[in-house]
């Protein structure tokens, strides 16, 4: 964490998995407070759990959805969600990004209508500590952005919002100069959230800004049309890893780099 703050960045965004965040122990979250406030960084959202892992030491591989048909498997994958989003009570956060099912999610109305149980009672349950959701657009059948769309205005889940993650948006059947225009118009004006990462348009590669094949003047434009003006962004990357990747304070400032190249683009 200390890297972090070192480079520049003055907040995070932690993925709610035990062998990485225990979310569950008030012990951790105290500790994850005490490192945020020892290095001036801000919480600035939680990425919900997608899987429940046995323990704190290794992940189960179990998945967690608000999609989940089966009762029983529902209420456990939403009590799950909802101590996720407590963490609220002892460690402030705005946001928590949330999947609508997993990576492989295919439309159904069983699970749609499993989905809008769940998150009408997740949308209420965060609102109390101050926390907005953010289903965020992914490659699945039901994170696609105009069903996300068409769900919202359906259920009429009007405090639910969006995460739009660029690097998602590059990836799919249209030409690749339309992709992040065509991802975006529909989730455009409840958009509270964005993913910034890279890739090469065909598989989610989570690089820095510029390293992949994403026009990022075009996209810039049109995350611009957004209402929200203030739009927070994440950057999402994916650890570099193997004998031959670099250390983690040279992946940093490349981050880093690529950072102040997209920030001088956006103004």
């Amino acid at each position: 964490m200390s890297q972090v703050a070192e480079n520049g960045f003055t907040a995070i965004e932690v993925f709610c998995s035990r062998a990485h965040f225990d979310y569950a122990s008030k012990q951790e979250i105290q500790a994850l407070r005490g490192m945020l406030e020892h290095h001036k960084l801000q919480l600035a959202s939680l990425h919900a759990p997608t899987s429940k892992d046995a323990s704190a030491m290794r992940e189960s591989g179990i998945p967690l959805s608000v999609c989940e048909v089966e009762r029983v498997r529902r209420i456990e994958a939403m009590d799950e969600f909802k101590r996720a989003i407590d963490v609220a009570e002892e460690l402030a956060f705005p946001r928590m990004v949330v999947h609508m099912g997993g990576s492989r999610e295919a439309a159904d109305p069983r699970k749609r209508d499993a989905a809008f149980s769940t998150l009408e009672h997740l949308v209420l349950h965060a609102k109390h500590v101050g926390v907005t959701l953010c289903v965020e657009n992914t490659l699945s059948e039901m994170g696609q952005p105009a069903y996300l769309r068409s769900f919202v205005d359906e259920t009429r889940l009007h405090g639910l919002r969006f995460n739009f993650d660029v690097g998602h948006a590059n990836l799919g059947d249209e030409v690749e100069a339309e992709r992040i225009l065509k991802s975006f118009e529909p989730m455009r004006d409840l958009v509270a959230n964005v993913h910034l990462h890279d890739n090469h348009g065909e598989k989610d590669e989570h690089l820095p800004p510029y390293d992949g094949s994403i026009n990022w003047e075009n996209a810039i434009e049109v995350l611009n049309t957004s209402p929200e003006k203030n739009l927070p962004i994440v950057l999402e990357l994916k650890e570099k890893v193997g004998a031959d990747a670099p250390e983690m304070t040279e992946q940093l400032a490349a981050a880093r780099t690529a950072m102040d190249r997209f920030e001088k683009a956006w103004g």
